[in-house]
């Protein structure tokens, strides 16, 4: 392989280290072990890798702005997090730019592109799936540090601010069991855009499964686009058979399942009972309201942005933190049907 070919990954796939380590030394944005670093130099060596000179350089300006990346506008618990970041940043200097992806990878990877463009000084973002994502080996390969919000934590090295996703899966399906319900369901965003929607599930799955009830049905629909009632039309033919609960991996969609319900004929809770995730304020003013896992999306964001800054600042690097979440009741969420 030429100098010119060679790229950040195949330096950390020939030295068997992940791309951040290989940023961390070629950028000397963080430690990295001296027996690390060898085998890196040797790949570096080897392969003729030649650091790209204008994002080392992105690295070292300092503009005191900060990226935010976002898969929905649309969505209020992004709103939230947002006003978090933005309460942080202005109390200590810094000013934001945020865009958002339509949960599309693609998108992740052109937005940071622009990012970079403005030389921010380093990067908040919501990503479909932190293992193995081009947008975070982009922001490694420039430099530029950067923090998760409501990603899973994982193995890519990038620490994330988050809830426990699979124990509140868990525990929706608990509580549901608790209502008297035995046929359960879960409507979900794309598992292909949101690892969150993937540990929700998981984690709602194992709940109902473990206390000896059979598998709950499994819709996944498009977060951008949700034909709701075209998933959920079929299931309700027979409703003899069909869930008596459904679980939504967020509140926009337990929104619209309960308006297709309603458009069906189906009394929520009295026929079916519909719990959300996110905990967005409009729920409390629906009618009935919203059962909802609250994710506390502000201070997320707030958290997030300390630690980005205070990594800026010189001071530690920022680490995973797991939030709190905590299961607000609503009318939406009632007995199982007799």
């Amino acid at each position: 392989m030429t100098e010119t070919t060679a790229t950040i990954r195949d330096v950390a796939s020939r030295a068997g280290v992940s791309v951040a380590t290989v940023s961390r030394l070629v950028n000397n944005t963080g430690k990295v072990s001296e027996e690390t670093a060898k085998f890196v130099r040797a790949a570096i060596r080897d392969l003729g890798f030649r650091p790209n000179a204008v994002g080392r350089s992105l690295s070292t300006s300092h503009t005191r702005s900060l990226g935010v990346v976002i898969p929905s506008l649309s969505n209020p618990v992004f709103a939230d997090a947002v006003a978090g970041i933005n309460a942080e940043a202005r109390a200590r200097g810094y000013t934001l730019m945020f865009t958002s992806t339509d949960y599309s990878p693609d998108d992740e990877v052109r937005t940071i592109g622009t990012l970079l463009d403005y030389r921010v000084d380093g990067v908040i973002l919501t990503i479909a799936d932190p293992m193995n994502n081009a947008a975070l080996e982009i922001l490694d390969s420039a430099g530029v540090p950067c923090i998760l919000i409501y990603n899973l934590p994982s193995a890519s090295e990038h620490p994330t601010v988050t809830v426990d996703n699979v124990a509140a899966g868990r525990e929706v399906a608990q509580t549901l069991i608790g209502l008297g319900h035995q046929r359960l369901g879960m409507v979900s965003g794309s598992f292909a855009a949101s690892d969150r929607a993937v540990a929700r599930c998981d984690g709602f799955v194992d709940g109902v499964v473990g206390r000896g009830l059979p598998a709950p049905l499994i819709l996944e629909v498009d977060f951008v686009d949700p034909n709701v009632e075209e998933a959920l039309v079929p299931i309700y033919a027979d409703r003899a058979t069909a869930p008596t609960a459904l679980f939504c991996s967020n509140d926009l969609l337990a929104i619209s399942v309960i308006g297709v319900l309603g458009r069906m004929g189906l009394d929520v809770p009295k026929d079916v009972s519909v719990i959300g995730f996110d905990g967005i304020a409009v729920g409390t003013h629906l009618h009935p309201t919203l059962a909802t896992v609250i994710q506390p999306s502000h201070e997320m964001g707030r958290v997030a942005t300390q630690q980005l800054l205070d990594r800026l600042a010189g001071k530690e690097s920022p680490i995973t933190k797991i939030l709190p979440h905590t299961y607000r009741p609503g009318e939406s969420a009632g007995p199982a049907p007799s």
